[in-house]
């Protein structure tokens, strides 16, 4: 999903009589099982590993069947709004669209329910982020989740150096109210994440490492929203409960304080309030930073000498403080219009075999498949900690038809008091206000 904001569009374009709403057939229109599939993609690293495993189907288990996929590329940017304009006409003329954990309940209208398709090799977390009201609406493809990427040789060094200990302890209950031991980052809870935020940066250690402990993605984006989640879960909270929102809670305050803390006390960069994927991934490579809650697919390229000089070889991960990680699935879904829904689905049950899902990580893809990842560690090292932290820690967050504009609209209402432009309080009961109407 955010393996790269600056990705070229595929050279397959959707026609303007298609975006128009023609109705005309992709494929077979009895019913057959055969004949052509029409599928979205996603233009970038997802795209590009999906037309491998189909040009691998087309010609061999494809033949079999006799069935040919034709995949078509949308703008990365605008996939998802020009389905919508599909799904609104009820046009036939995909089969198959690319949804997301975060809007199959937008879609679900539009879509067919994926009744007797073997999900037994996906993690839970992926299939229950893709099912609304009970019915699974989408077949996970790559999975999305969150780590926190640290300095392992600046955090090695602390926990080696008995005078840096002791002013660690200082420092901590100076932030904290009471003195803690600096902990090994797989056992940080959001407290460790805070104090060491502080002893890494220059503004309350000024023998610190780095200039700043951490950087947060406090941008008014949506996908922000996701990773402060993790905070607000770590804390043990929620969007909702029972359908009702419950932001404006003692767990909502502390999570939102958490960010306004370190933000207002410079123990992050002022950048933070403009951060997202690619400012993050920057800092980290500056060496100016000594850790933060990242995408995992980040992990790769920072480890990478060439893409990252500077602190390749130095980058370790971890799980999230607090223990919880978002997870969200990039999705393959069946079209409720389309005139070829037996060939289609035959084409989404052999998307959900691990010989699939196999060559999906091949090409580049991170599949939301456990044995597939831990088979394919070679390919990228991250994905035995993938595996681990999805199938301990991981959550989704509740699916309703207005799952994505709650991501938006909560950027929109904390990403001031992130960085502490507006009271914790006020933001929190905006929030949580906005969220109940779209639940409602």
């Amino acid at each position: 999903m955010l393996k790269n904001r600056a990705l070229a569009i595929g050279a397959v374009l959707l026609s303007a009589t298609l975006l128009a709403g023609c109705s005309t057939a992709a494929g077979g229109t009895d019913g057959s099982g055969k004949g052509t599939v029409k599928m979205v993609a996603w233009p970038g690293p997802e795209g590009d590993a999906m037309a491998k495993v189909v040009d691998a189907y087309n010609s061999d288990q494809g033949k079999k069947d006799g069935i040919k996929v034709d995949v078509v590329l949308l703008s990365r940017q605008d996939t998802f709004s020009k389905e919508t304009a599909l799904m609104a006409s009820k046009s036939s003329d995909m089969d198959v669209y690319w949804t997301a954990s975060y809007n199959v309940g937008q879609f679900a209208p539009s879509l067919d329910p994926l009744d007797g398709i073997d999900t037994s090799g996906y993690f839970p977390v992926a299939v229950d982020g893709l099912t609304y009201q009970k019915k699974l609406y989408a077949l996970p493809l790559d999975v999305s989740n969150h780590f926190l990427l640290y300095r392992k040789d600046l955090v090695d060094a602390l926990l080696n150096n008995p005078a840096a200990q002791a002013e660690y302890e200082k420092i901590s209950a100076t932030v904290l109210g009471t003195p803690r031991a600096p902990k090994d980052p797989q056992k940080w809870d959001l407290d460790d994440f805070k104090a060491m935020a502080a002893y890494f940066s220059k503004s309350a250690n000024p023998n610190s490492p780095t200039e700043y402990g951490t950087i947060l993605q406090a941008k008014n984006l949506l996908y922000n929203t996701m990773i402060w989640n993790d905070v607000l879960w770590g804390y043990g909270g929620n969007w909702a409960k029972d359908g009702k929102a419950s932001l404006d809670t003692e767990a909502g305050k502390k999570a939102v304080s958490l960010y306004a803390d370190i933000y207002k006390n410079k123990w992050t960069s002022p950048d933070s309030s403009q951060a997202e994927f690619p400012e993050t991934q920057a800092a980290l490579q500056s060496g100016n930073t000594a850790f933060a809650i990242q995408w995992s697919a980040a992990f790769a390229s920072l480890n990478d000498p060439k893409q990252s000089p500077d602190v390749a070889g130095k980058i370790a991960i971890a799980p999230v403080p607090g223990g919880q990680t978002h997870v969200h699935a990039l999705a393959v879904s069946l079209n409720k219009s389309s005139k070829n829904k037996a060939a289609a689905k035959k084409w989404l049950s052999y998307l959900a075999t691990n010989d699939a899902m196999t060559k999906y990580a091949e090409a580049g893809g991170i599949p939301a498949m456990p044995k597939v990842l831990e088979a394919k560690q070679s390919i990228n090292p991250a994905f035995a900690q993938v595996s681990e932290t999805i199938a301990n820690n991981g959550y989704a967050e509740p699916v309703f038809p207005k799952t994505f504009q709650a991501y938006s609209k909560l950027a929109e209402d904390l990403s001031g008091a992130w960085v502490g432009q507006t009271p914790v309080d006020e933001a929190l009961k905006t929030a949580n206000s906005d969220l109940q109407a779209l639940l409602d």
